[in-house]
C-alpha cells in the first residue's frame, strides 16, 4: 500500500455518455490512429460524436457542455469498450482528464488496457446505474468518491452503491502495480547489471 503508483481512491464529478455497445472507433475514429504519439488523443475523443462535418462542437453532446467540463469520471452503459483493442482508446480517455469509468460492463480488453493506464472501471448494477445517472443529470456538481479497497462508490454524503472492480485490477491499483512500464523504470538498476552480465551486449 505504500507504494507511491498504489492508487486507493477515485474522486471526482461525472459525466454520463449513453448508449450501449460504444465501441472503440467511437470513442477515437480510425483515422486518428496514424498519430506517433498518443500526446493529442484527448483532443480525438468521440470526434465524430462531438463534431460536425465542419469541425464545430454540437451541443447536444454532454463533453460539449459547460456542466461536465470539469468531470474526471465517465458514466457509461453496457459492453462499452467493444470492438478493436486498440490502446487509442483508453489513451483518449485519460489525456481528457478522466480518472474512472463507472458502467454496466465493459470489454475484457478494453478494460485491462485502461488498467494498466490507471483508469478504474467499475461496474454498476443497470438499477444503481439509472439512478447514478438521474442523480448526476440533475445535479451535475455532484462529487462521486470511488473507494477502491472496499468496491463502494459514494454519491455526496448520503448514497452508496456497492461497484464490481476486477479482483486482479483491484490488487494492481492498491498495491501500485497497475504501470508496468513504471515498474520497469524502478527496477533500471538491476536491469542494467543483468545486461552488463550478458556478453552478447558487450562487442
Amino acid at each position: 500500500m505504500g507504494n507511491a503508483l498504489s492508487i486507493g481512491s477515485v474522486s471526482g464529478t461525472a459525466v454520463p455518455i449513453l448508449g450501449n455497445d460504444v465501441d472503440t472507433d467511437r470513442i477515437v475514429p480510425a483515422r486518428y490512429l496514424k498519430e506517433i504519439t498518443f500526446d493529442q488523443m484527448g483532443d480525438y475523443l468521440f470526434y465524430d460524436a462531438r463534431y460536425d462535418e465542419g469541425h464545430n462542437p454540437r451541443e447536444d453532446h454532454p463533453l460539449n457542455q459547460d456542466q461536465y467540463q470539469s468531470a474526471s469520471i465517465m458514466l457509461v452503459e453496457k459492453n462499452f469498450g467493444c470492438g478493436s483493442s486498440r490502446e487509442h482508446a483508453p489513451q483518449a480517455i485519460k489525456r481528457a482528464g478522466f480518472e474512472a469509468i463507472i458502467g454496466e460492463s465493459f470489454a475484457e480488453i478494453f478494460s485491462g488496457n485502461c488498467k494498466n493506464l490507471g483508469i478504474v472501471t467499475g461496474g454498476l448494477s443497470r438499477d444503481h446505474l439509472d439512478q447514478l445517472i438521474q442523480r448526476v443529470k440533475q445535479s451535475p456538481s455532484l462529487t462521486l468518491r470511488l473507494d477502491i479497497e472496499s468496491s463502494v462508490l459514494k454519491l455526496g454524503e448520503d448514497v452508496s452503491f456497492p461497484v464490481s472492480i476486477k479482483s486482479s485490477h483491484q490488487k494492481a491499483f492498491l498495491d501500485g502495480t497497475w504501470d508496468e512500464l513504471a515498474l520497469l523504470k524502478l527496477n533500471d538498476n538491476k536491469i542494467k547489471a543483468v545486461a552488463n552480465d550478458l556478453p552478447y551486449f558487450h562487442w
